[in-house]
């Protein structure tokens, strides 16, 4: 038998951080640990470097030696890669400080990119990076696009479209924690029959300002988990408009899994391509709620399909919004045909097992060898 393949993933951090990107690479290297030699190479907070194993994974944190904006500066982790003696190195991008590592590495072997988003906002760190980005890219067997419309939507993969491969991001049934009875109740009781939920960052790409806006014209209760930025701005906007008894800004939350329960309808009104793929929909569809998303140029309306797991409306759009909202609301016979059909396609479409036997194909495929037998299902 041969050995298996060593794979050193390099990602921006790794858990317990929060973040998309974090949430997803714990989910992918959870998913190949037991099949290939696996390692994780990501910065830590601190100025110290430490080893440790998390959930059986093996993560190299590098210490930080200062922070240029929202970037981390890690003399180390050029010497990581380059001593890890890969045979696949899959980098997590946008992560400026690892794509510089790893081009300073002169590591040869075969490199996987997984592009999780265009770099929005920042137009400065955009147009200085673009070359280096391309050069980088240039060196990929293959870029990883979490969903086919934003392959085609993304001016950088249109460049690189012949490695570009669609492997849509998953989840575990477990991921977002289990259901505590007595919570649900809790909640149910606090917020009444009718509660739209909302679960992310309160930043601007959400859209979260806009669905405050919405819920002025909708009969329920709106309940966000997450907190940030726009925490203030969003309870002023909610009293402005005098639903403040309507809307909860939850913050974080000790069972995400008991408010996906409690709630009867999901929202991702998101404005921008920042938000380039939803994993939240993933967690609320395999909870069996209908989503209400927005039609923008990236992998949201992707995930959740208007008309067959919820409804999408165009973004900005708080009447829109409003609309779904209450039609899904006041028809629980279509709130449960497309809660039904949300949970199916979350678990033929988007299981965590799919997305790592996908992507265990493209390293072997990526190292030149044969993809071996994989068990249908892995014993407990």
């Amino acid at each position: 038998m041969s050995a298996r393949l060593k794979v050193v993933h390099v990602g921006k951090f790794y858990p317990p951080y929060p973040g998309g990107m974090e949430s997803h690479l714990a989910t992918l290297c959870g998913e190949l640990v037991d099949d290939v030699d696996l390692r994780v190479i990501v910065a830590h907070d601190g100025r110290e470097t430490v080893s440790e194993t998390v959930d059986g994974v093996p993560v190299l944190r590098i210490g930080t030696a200062a922070w240029i904006s929202s970037a981390t500066v890690n003399p180390g982790m050029a010497a990581a890669i380059r001593g890890s003696g890969a045979d696949v190195v899959h980098l997590h991008h946008p992560n400026p400080t690892g794509v510089l590592s790893y081009l300073a590495s002169g590591s040869r072997a075969p490199l996987v990119v997984t592009y999780h988003s265009d770099i929005v906002r920042q137009r400065v760190l955009r147009t200085l990076f673009w070359p280096v980005q391309h050069r980088f890219l240039r060196r990929a067997h293959a870029i990883i696009a979490s969903s086919p419309d934003y392959a085609a939507s993304s001016p950088v993969l249109r460049r690189h479209a012949d490695r570009v491969r669609v492997i849509p991001f998953g989840i575990r049934p477990d991921d977002a924690g289990t259901p505590d009875p007595a919570t649900v109740a809790m909640l149910r009781e606090r917020y009444g029959a009718r509660v739209v939920l909302a679960v992310g960052r309160l930043v601007y790409y959400k859209g979260f300002d806009y669905l405050v806006r919405a819920m002025d014209s909708v009969d329920g209760h709106l309940v966000i988990v997450g907190d940030g930025p726009m925490h203030r701005e969003l309870e002023r906007l909610a009293a402005e408009q005098g639903i403040a008894g309507r809307v909860t800004l939850a913050g974080r939350v000790d069972s995400v899994a008991s408010h996906y329960a409690a709630a009867d309808v999901f929202a991702l009104p998101a404005t921008a391509r920042s938000e380039a793929f939803g994993l939240v929909q993933l967690e609320a569809m395999a909870a069996g709620l209908p989503v209400v998303n927005t039609q923008i140029p990236s992998g949201v309306p992707f995930v959740s399909r208007d008309g067959q797991t919820g409804l999408t409306v165009p973004p900005r759009d708080p009447a829109a919004l409003a609309a779904a909202l209450t039609r899904l609301l006041d028809d629980v016979g279509l709130r449960t045909r497309l809660g039904r059909a949300a949970r199916e396609r979350v678990s033929t479409e988007f299981s965590a097992e799919r997305m790592a036997r996908d992507t265990l194909a493209l390293y072997h495929e990526a190292a030149g060898r044969p993809m071996p037998a994989i068990p249908t299902s892995r014993p407990e």
